[in-house]
């Protein structure tokens, strides 16, 4: 019965194109599609139903670990439609489950919408290129095109090191080893340990979590490699401000001149509704110049807004301009606009001189206007 009842779950998430399937006891099965929640009408799920959704797809090892320590996570395929990564945690004594789509289809630079630049960065044949933003923002549909990218143009050994995997990667023109935290290494920081010795060219880090790994991660760029990483952190800015402070006091400053040599750029992105249907990303993109390399270097990190500002011909944007850009075109509403932007107090004072009087309330959408600022 349980089995039946998750591969319709699943079947459905997968059809009706929803990014999560929530099960939690006192509440239907919840679909999130384009980022809002939607209950599914079916029964309420008691204690009992969530144990044996439970069980119907969890291996006995994340069980085990359930019992232990209170949750796991795991990824699995369910047949050829799609990958589902999965959290099961215990609140109240009750177990809940959210299970996140990750889609077979790998998308390409133009359906993502990301900058031309990053094609030519990710031939690049050592540094560190991070791609930031808060958890839900599409950080890993990102590395997984420019990891496929690099895998169908160039010969190349990949190996990836994730918790859990989320896409797969074939081998193509280049060799691609996936390892999962959990079932192929112990951490992060382990995994980054042994693989020098496995020939990479290209590694992907899923999450730079803690100081070993963000040192081992910055130590595999300055060797020679081509390091792609994750930090929840939104914008370049304050990306960088997160890892120098991360270490002792006494280290940041040798932190900052290893940055400053092998940092290659930041990609920070946000994941919006659109005010159709669907989402969109919007992106913040700074790509380490001179300029920029010595503003880290000599920690005058608060700089790095305005040298993204003028750096518009290496296709640097700042995020509060993409989102502008985004509103002014009428793809995202207001409320997202004043929700996402890392600048609420600018963004009301450009709308009180193109939208007078947008700034105090939430106002309706007038698609496709132009406010004349292409050059701000």
């Amino acid at each position: 019965m349980a089995t039946i009842q998750i591969d319709r779950l699943l079947e459905t998430c997968v059809r009706r194109g929803a990014s999560d399937l929530h099960l939690h006891c006192g509440r239907p099965p919840v679909l999130r599609i384009h980022g809002r929640l939607r209950n599914l009408e079916t029964k309420v799920l008691e204690p009992e139903d969530t144990i044996s959704l439970m069980k119907a797809i969890t291996p006995d090892r994340n069980q085990q670990e359930i019992q232990e320590e209170g949750g796991t996570d795991y990824g699995f395929a369910f047949g050829d439609a799609a990958r589902f990564r999965v959290a099961v945690f215990k609140q109240k004594g009750n177990i809940s489950m959210v299970l996140r789509q990750i889609p077979n289809k790998l998308l390409t630079f133009e359906e993502i919408g990301l900058p031309a630049i990053v094609k030519s960065l990710c031939r690049r044949p050592r540094g560190l290129f991070l791609v930031t933003g808060p958890t839900g923002s599409g950080k890993t549909t990102t590395l997984a095109t420019m990891i496929d990218y690099i895998n169908s143009e160039m010969d190349q050994h990949i190996v990836t090191v994730e918790d859990p995997i989320e896409y797969y990667h074939p081998h193509k023109k280049s060799m691609v080893n996936q390892r999962e935290v959990g079932s192929d290494v112990p951490s992060f920081s382990e995994a980054l340990r042994r693989v020098l010795r496995q020939d990479p060219d290209v590694i992907l880090v899923g999450e730079l979590r803690d100081l070993e790994t963000m040192e081992s991660a910055i130590r595999a760029a300055e060797t020679g490699h081509l390091v792609f990483g994750t930090l929840h952190t939104t914008g370049a800015q304050g990306t960088i401000s997160r890892i120098s402070d991360q270490f002792p006091v006494n280290q940041q400053e040798q932190i900052r001149v290893q940055l400053s040599s092998n940092l290659i750029a930041v990609l920070s992105q946000a994941l919006l509704p659109r005010t159709t249907t669907g989402r969109v990303a919007a992106y913040e993109f700074m790509v380490v110049t001179p300029a920029i390399s010595n503003l880290i270097r000599e920690n005058k990190v608060y700089r790095i807004d305005s040298s993204i500002q003028t750096g518009k011909k290496y296709g640097m944007q700042l995020l509060d301009d993409h989102l502008w850009m985004l509103f002014d075109q009428g793809i995202i509403s207001l409320e997202e606009l004043l929700d996402k932007c890392r600048s609420p107090g600018q963004m009301k004072s450009k709308l009180d001189i193109h939208r007078p009087g947008w700034g105090v309330g939430y106002g309706p959408i007038i698609g496709g206007v132009t406010t004349g600022d292409e050059n701000e």
